[in-house]
């Protein structure tokens, strides 16, 4: 499995092929042609002796220090040392490679006016499983993840520390070694050229709408078997009511509810119970709810395929060889959908999490036993299993406040509005496994629930699934140690498994 970097924009599938599965990466030799071209055009300018930012100046504030040639190297050199600042914990490995995949799209746009032998040993690096330890803390989002970006263009230089391909950590210029690999010794504007730009948020964002795809189908399912559980409707999640306010999202969620649905005995034996006029928001109105979750990250999608397809340098490298100072590493798109995208999951965290207490409050279940307890009094049920469900929904809640909105000027003031679009990805990094622990405690609420439904069943596929979570967790019984069955459970929807069983049934869209 590889993926080529050649003159048509990446995907953000294939990004995630390298960050989380380990694709190789290769140029085409049209891009390796266009990197020699524009090589050709900074090294002309180092020629003429013109003072040029990222060349001969000095960064940030210090753009008027006039740098004379014989230190033009050291200047890239001192560039990746000092801004390779970053402290705290250290990330995860899989955000370092869509990291560095970002970045390498971005030096093979033919902007950034890199050496061939530069963006291929980037390359080598990944190819080589070779990731730098970049810290939580150093990014404000602009110019671009500078800290981030640096620690790994100090690695490529053979300085810092990285972790191998088998997790083991060492110093950056043995692992290089042990590898074939050479120290790159940067030329003119290649340091400026390896920090500058949204690489770190872009990637996180990437990865975070892989998950959230699944998890957003898993929320359907979920819900499906909940309202199942709490003798609700299948009717309000018909087409003919969606396509009275035809957002894509609210269409295509009820539609996956309306399918779940379909030839449940347990919904059939009480179609004509005239006692249930209406049931509650949060059955009723999912489709409303996860479907404006769905048009978020649709949005989403279109600002990360536009970011993937930039380029994103500071000087860039024109089509007629100027070198054009530009503030394209604004993290700011990227920022806002970040946070847009935590506002969205907290939201649908908190229906979930609605609809799992109703199932445990004996006066709102339709007979259901407290709690789902096997013996109400002696057994507690899940009633902590709750609790934790709330807990995480006050987190993500929490995380929903926005980065975006806050800036802290630096640079002597000449960076005087920054994105916070790196903490805006942190933040979503924790909403996106937190969403997937709450759609698995309402999954085994619903499940339990249904099975104390017997003789009645769910629908063949949310029986099926239901029957598969009880199977993880045990089912209805006495208490039991919950913490492992709901890790069970959160594992399963992580990684596909339940959304994969369910699909077996149906397409969800």
């Amino acid at each position: 499995m590889s993926v080529e970097i050649g003159l048509k924009p990446l995907s953000g599938a294939d990004l995630v092929r390298v960050a989380r599965h380990r694709a190789k990466v290769t140029l085409s030799s049209e891009v390796v042609a266009r990197l020699a071209k524009q090589r050709e055009a900074i090294d002309a300018m180092v020629k003429s002796g013109t003072p040029v930012y990222g060349l001969s100046t000095g960064f940030g504030s210090l753009a008027t220090t006039f740098i004379s040639p014989d230190q033009r190297r050291d200047l890239q050199r001192s560039l990746i040392r000092s801004h390779a600042a970053g402290i705290g914990p250290e990330v995860e490995a899989e955000v370092v490679r869509a990291l560095m995949m970002s970045r390498l799209t971005n030096l093979c746009s033919g902007v950034s006016g890199v050496r061939v032998e530069t963006a291929e040993a980037y390359a080598a690096m990944l190819n080589h499983g070779i990731t730098p330890v970049v810290h939580e803390f150093g990014s404000l989002g602009c110019s671009g993840d500078l800290a981030p970006l640096a620690h790994v263009a100090l690695a490529l230089m053979g300085e810092g520390w990285v972790h191998t391909a088998s997790g083991e950590k060492l110093p950056a210029g043995r692992a290089l070694a042990n590898s074939g690999l050479m120290p790159v010794e940067l030329a003119e504007k290649e340091g400026l050229a390896l920090i500058n730009g949204t690489d770190g948020m872009l990637g996180m964002l990437l990865m975070a709408l892989e998950d959230i795809q699944v998890l957003l189908k898993t929320l359907d399912l979920s819900a499906a078997i909940s309202v199942q559980a709490l003798r609700g409707t299948d009717r309000v999640f018909a087409a003919d009511i969606h396509s009275l306010r035809p957002h894509a999202g609210q269409v295509a969620s009820a539609a996956n509810l309306f399918a779940l649905m379909q030839d449940s005995p347990i919904v059939a034996s009480h179609s004509e119970d005239t006692t249930q006029v209406q049931d509650a928001y949060s059955l009723r109105c999912a489709p409303q709810v996860h479907g404006a979750a769905r048009d978020t990250a649709a949005y989403a999608q279109s600002v990360a395929s536009v970011e993937l397809a930039s380029a994103i340098d500071n000087p860039s490298v024109l089509a007629d060889g100027s070198l054009v100072s530009n503030g394209n590493f604004h993290g700011a798109p990227i920022a806002a959908v970040l946070d847009f995208l935590a506002i969205s999951l907290a939201d649908v965290a908190s229906i979930a999490e609605r609809r799992t207490d109703r199932m445990l409050d004996k006066d709102r279940n339709f007979g259901l036993p407290p709690f789902l307890a096997h013996q109400a009094g002696v057994d507690s049920g899940l009633m902590i299993a709750q609790y934790a469900q709330a807990a995480l929904v006050s987190e993500m809640k929490r995380l929903a406040v926005p980065a975006s909105v806050d800036s802290i000027p630096s640079s002597g003031m000449q960076e005087d509005h920054v994105s916070m679009g790196w903490h805006a990805a942190r933040k979503l990094r924790k909403s996106v496994t937190a969403l997937s622990d709450v759609i698995a405690i309402e999954l085994l609420a619903g499940a339990r629930a249904l099975a104390l439904r017997a003789p009645l069943a769910g629908s063949p596929v949310t029986q099926a699934v239901s029957d598969f979570v009880n199977g993880l967790s045990g089912g209805p019984g006495h208490d039991r140690f919950l913490s492992p069955e709901m890790e069970a459970v959160a594992k399963s929807v992580r990684s596909g498994e339940i959304l994969d069983l369910a699909e077996s049934f149906i397409q969800l869209k």
